[in-house]
């Protein structure tokens, strides 16, 4: 089975990104995780990608002038490793179109809410002062509005009585680590069919 070459944006400790570098470790699994990137070069999980044997590089933004020659840098590193699918995992920064444009159909990512609902930050506040019963995370397919794209899959999470903002982050994240691998193999697999 040939399995596709994938890369991993991260901006810090990297939790889902070790789910997935996990998931990938399988053979029969259809990302094949090659490279993990972050935007700062201090953020505990590229440590966690090379532990995990995996190429694991930092492109600091702020050494960039703008955010376009930030992501050319970016855009080279995957070219040059034959990256051919992109997943965020907690990358903190907002791509810009022309970027994203390059990889439409080839990039995800994971948000800690129940898309539509609560694109952006904050989520697990608004989502408690909203009184909702239910939280979640979402992962999509990345598109120039900001966390705009097709939901490819869901995770709900109650809300329960004196949840606070990291009581519930800390349940959310918890689905996440199982949501994140099944729904990238899902994505991953759409590009094969």
């Amino acid at each position: 089975m040939s399995r596709i070459r994938t890369a991993v944006l991260i901006s810090g400790r990297g939790s889902n990104m070790v789910a997935l570098l996990r998931a990938s470790q399988e053979p029969d699994y259809p990302a094949d995780i090659q490279l993990v990137i972050s935007n700062r070069p201090k953020a505990a999980g590229l440590e966690r990608a090379r532990e995990l044997g995996v190429e694991a590089i930092a492109i600091d933004h702020k050494a960039f002038p703008d955010r376009e020659s930030f992501e050319d840098a970016l855009h080279g590193a995957l070219v040059e490793r034959g990256i051919e699918f992109v997943a965020c995992a907690g990358f903190m920064r907002v791509l810009t179109p022309r970027f994203v444009t390059q990889w439409a159909g080839r990039l995800v990512n994971i948000h800690p809410s129940l898309l539509p609902k609560y694109k952006g930050l904050h989520t697990h506040r608004r989502a408690l002062e909203a009184g909702d019963a239910q939280a979640g995370a979402s992962v999509h397919w990345v598109v120039p509005e900001v966390d705009g794209g097709g939901v490819i899959a869901q995770a709900p999470v109650d809300i329960v009585e004196g949840d606070t903002q990291d009581s519930l982050a800390a349940r959310v994240l918890e689905r996440e680590l199982t949501l994140y691998p099944d729904a990238l193999a899902k994505a991953v697999s759409s590009l094969k069919s």
